[in-house]
């Protein structure tokens, strides 16, 4: 199993939504950065993804699943680029702020320091149990 974390606007994509799409999960589309892309790509079914609430909030608010691979983005009209279909999982006990992730030099490497802009990157085990425990769970 690979651990990712995706970015969401809130006011455009919520945890509340995800969670309201229920067991058969919702596409996580509109993704228009090729890097971003490939990571979509290189996800597999049962994947788990931390969910961030981008520009409002800027925290890690839950995780997901990945139910269906790569496909193609329903939204894309050029056809270069692809969705996954992801669940909730669940919500974290406690939010972890991007401030929060910062202040954790174990956690100086992660992309979402390194490159604020990149929408779908991967996280490393050890990264994922501690922004876990910073999370409650």
């Amino acid at each position: 199993m690979q651990y990712w974390l995706l970015k969401s606007e809130p006011d455009v994509w919520s945890i509340d939504q995800q969670k309201k799409a229920g067991t058969k999960g919702a596409p996580w589309d509109g993704v228009r950065n090729y890097q971003a892309a490939k990571n979509l790509k290189s996800m597999r079914e049962g994947d788990q993804c931390f969910f961030y609430h981008s520009n409002i909030g800027k925290e890690i608010v839950g995780i997901v699943e990945v139910i269906k691979e790569a496909y193609l983005d329903k939204t894309d009209k050029s056809g270069r680029f692809v969705a996954v279909t992801v669940k909730f999982l669940k919500k974290l006990n406690k939010p972890v702020s991007l401030e929060d992730i910062k202040k954790n030099k174990q956690l100086s490497h992660l992309s979402l320091i390194k490159q604020s802009r990149l929408s779908v990157m991967p996280i490393d085990s050890k990264s994922w149990k501690i922004l876990n425990n910073m999370g409650k769970i």
